[in-house]
């Protein structure tokens, strides 16, 4: 009895172990090599493959309710106080945005959609749209209501905030090049940015990013590919303008990541039909070369910067006095303002690691808790490993809706890992410091709209991603 036993329960591992194949023979074939792995360490990996619609196809049904869930949260932040809701940003999708997306990224939107609908999620491919294009919505608003003569909300503009920097030469351990990236946003959102997508498209290079589900981009954008190159950003802060006929960013990022063979290639791409929507200051690394760029990219205003020596950090700090003049309305005096804050302790930390940048030194970087302002340790908005939680004693709330919020997780990848096609990552604070949903509700019930989406936010161990062999 306990051997036919034993025989029933490997059958059962056996069978929990396959893949689900779908009964219907049209849905089967789209589906060919796709797969998704069980979360490791919080993170949820999806391998996608094939034509543009196979691959849209794919990620639709292979998250039908994480993407269901993601578009709950992008309608609660989006609506909240704003005066708009969620069919405004249907519309301007439609009317404003669809008609300069390339065909490529249409096939791959509608295919995402195919795809929930084959797992009975009724979302269409309006609400994709515009669940893509949730970073860049808040600089569409500005230039709307400006438009329109109308009153903009306090509440259109999240927290921009994020620390990242790139390294090569005699600053690493090894000489080549390093780029590291925490993506600071709200716990809501922040919480569900946890997807390792490979994807190996028909046309153009194979990608390992990070990202949000249902977006054909990383978002918060970090990611390598098969030519060689390493990229992430953060977001300029105090950035205005918007150019409602160009490009929208989540495309043009998506195709820089799956095109470009070079850092012309990529600064290239991203400068093609830039609408400013999620304007952000780029940091690129060509593992090839061992060069490494800062691309600065206004919507008037575009600078870029090569390095066979050095490093670039990012933290928000708008660097083009022009850019800062015109574009902004950033306070580059004001050293208790974050990104001036953090900016300094970059340097600070660059200058006192040169020769010895490695990972190591890296993810001790993203969990630093230096406040260059009060000259003390304290974890708050102005260190690297951003805390902007109202639970922290001290500490000034973004204005609602997004607190709480900070770095929500975190990104390494080096020349050695690069070239395996791999990356190290850690979910959640890379100090290690967790949030508790309930804790903080009922601490701060003026967030209690919060908490039908609201979640724990776990601070999980580095652990390493490679695609698919």
């Amino acid at each position: 009895m306990r051997r036919i036993a034993l025989m029933l329960v490997s059958l059962v591992l056996v069978t929990i172990a396959l893949p689900l194949v779908p009964k219907d023979t049209k849905t089967a074939p789209r589906l060919k090599g796709a797969f998704r792995k069980p979360a490791q360490n919080g993170w949820t990996v999806v391998h996608l493959e094939g034509t543009p619609s196979e691959i849209g196809f794919q990620h639709g049904y292979l998250l039908p309710g994480e993407i269901r869930d993601a578009k709950k949260v992008a309608v609660l932040e989006l609506t909240r106080d704003n005066k708009k809701d969620w069919q405004f940003f249907r519309v301007a999708a439609q009317d404003m945005m669809w008609p300069h997306i390339e065909q490529e990224y249409r096939e791959e939107l509608l295919g995402i959609a195919e795809g929930l609908k084959a797992k009975g999620v009724k979302l269409d491919i309006w609400d994709v749209v515009a669940l893509n294009a949730f970073p860049e919505w808040s600089y569409y608003m500005k230039e709307y209501d400006r438009q329109h003569h109308l009153s903009t909300s306090a509440a259109l503009v999240a927290p921009e905030h994020c620390s990242a920097f790139v390294a090569t030469g005699s600053y690493t351990k090894d000489g080549k090049v390093i780029i590291a990236h925490n993506n600071w946003t709200s716990y809501l959102d922040g919480s569900r940015w946890t997807i390792v997508f490979d994807i190996a498209p028909t046309k153009g290079h194979r990608i390992l990013m990070d990202g949000f589900p249902g977006l054909i981009h990383s978002g918060d954008d970090f990611g390598i590919n098969s030519a060689g190159l390493m990229v992430t950003e953060t977001t300029i802060s105090h950035f205005s303008g918007y150019d409602p006929s160009g490009v929208p960013e989540f495309v043009r990022a998506r195709k820089a990541l799956q095109y470009a063979s070079s850092i012309d290639d990529f600064a290239r791409i991203m400068k093609e039909g830039n609408n400013g929507g999620y304007a952000n200051t780029w940091l690129v690394a060509d593992r090839n070369t061992n060069e490494i760029a800062s691309l600065e990219l206004g919507l008037k205003i575009v600078t870029l910067l090569r390095k066979t020596d050095g490093y670039f950090v990012g933290s928000n700090f708008p660097s083009n006095p022009k850019l800062v003049q015109e574009e902004t309305d950033f306070n580059m005096q004001d050293m208790g303002e974050s990104a001036n804050a953090r900016h300094l302790r970059w340097e600070q930390l660059m200058a006192e690691y040169r020769g010895k940048i490695d990972v190591a030194a890296a993810q001790h970087f993203l969990a630093d808790h230096f406040d260059t302002f009060q000259k003390k340790e304290e974890a708050n908005e102005r260190t690297l490993c951003g805390h902007v939680d109202l639970s922290l004693r001290g500490l000034p709330p973004w204005e609602p809706p997004y607190g709480p919020a900070g770095a929500v997780q975190n990104k390494i990848a080096d020349a050695s890992l690069a070239e395996r096609m791999s990356f190290t990552a850690a979910a959640g604070h890379a100090c290690g410091i967790k949030f508790k949903a309930p804790e903080h509700l009922r601490k701060h019930p003026e967030f209690s709209w919060e908490k039908p989406l609201l979640r724990d936010l776990d601070a999980g161990p580095w652990t390493t991603f490679s695609i698919a062999r």
